[in-house]
């Protein structure tokens, strides 16, 4: 019984990887980029989360103007961020259901703060829809003495249970804690 649980967890894993993959292959197009193109996946314990996300560049701007406080933000470049999970996880205080879904997020200055934001929508980044919003948490924004040029999702503090997903850019890092259910 548990080698046919194993299997058909590894089966959908693959799965939702390959339509993942499928998807970010359509992305650009086979044209350059001046935001390129990039992946992440993770694994925690048996549960994969995978990330495909435009990565644009300061170059030269300010993070304030290209990302403006209080709106919403696609998270990246050119079409909106796709996070995919192959099981259901706690993102910060959200629990968010297996499958694949928008990340948006809007920051908050007075705060210091970031709203990570899970959206059933999968588009162009600028279509954002609230009433496909399916999961809100908040979490803090800290500021790094290694600037990053170009945006980033990264996992760190890695457990069977847990890992830390970091978007960074400039000098601004959000750490959004995500846990396998």
């Amino acid at each position: 019984m548990k080698s046919l649980i194993r299997i058909s967890t590894f089966a959908l894993a693959i799965l939702l990887l390959t339509s993942s993959f499928t998807f970010a292959q359509k992305r650009g197009n086979g044209k350059t980029r001046p935001s390129p193109n990039a992946e992440v996946s993770q694994t925690i314990g048996t549960t994969v989360v995978s990330l495909t996300f435009g990565r644009p560049g300061l170059k030269g701007r300010k993070l304030e103007d290209l990302v403006p406080d209080g709106k919403v933000w696609r998270t990246g470049a050119n079409e909106s961020t796709v996070i995919t999970l192959s099981d259901d996880v706690m993102m910060g205080d959200a629990s968010v259901k297996a499958g694949t879904y928008s990340l948006y997020t809007k920051p908050n200055a007075k705060e210091n703060s970031l709203d990570i934001i899970i959206n059933s929508k999968l588009s162009w980044g600028t279509q954002y829809d609230e009433s496909k919003d399916v999961a809100r948490t908040t979490v803090k924004v800290s500021r790094d003495n290694h600037p990053n040029e170009w945006f980033a999702i990264y996992f760190t503090n890695l457990t069977n249970s847990s890992a830390d997903m970091k978007i960074h850019w400039g000098d601004a890092i959000a750490v959004v804690p995500v846990t396998a259910k």
